[in-house]
């Protein structure tokens, strides 16, 4: 899936993943409403780096294709043609999923 943003510096767009329906014991549905936000996703676009005050750039450790866990309010939501990311520092992921 391709999308039209370059996220500048140090920030990446992230697809978080999606969780399945949750069913209980006696079949009640938990709204999505009502669920935590998901905590992982997938890099879909990465930054340049971060710049040094001196003006050197540190390249981002994480890249396109990456699977991440990520703090639970990290970030900011964003709609892109109708698909929801995030976009946040590369310092709120926590982790990159092997």
């Amino acid at each position: 899936m391709a999308i039209n943003v370059k996220p500048l510096a140090d920030r990446v767009v992230i697809r978080p993943l999606e969780t399945e329906q949750e069913v209980k014991k006696g079949g009640i549905i938990i709204p999505d409403t009502a669920k935590e936000k998901p905590q992982e996703g997938e890099v879909i676009e990465i930054g340049t780096g971060r710049k040094t005050e001196e003006g050197t750039l540190i390249p981002l450790e994480v890249k396109k294709g990456d699977r991440v866990l990520y703090g639970k309010y990290s970030g900011t939501e964003v709609t892109i043609n109708h698909d929801e990311f995030l976009i946040m520092r590369e310092s709120d992921i926590l982790a990159v999923v092997n």
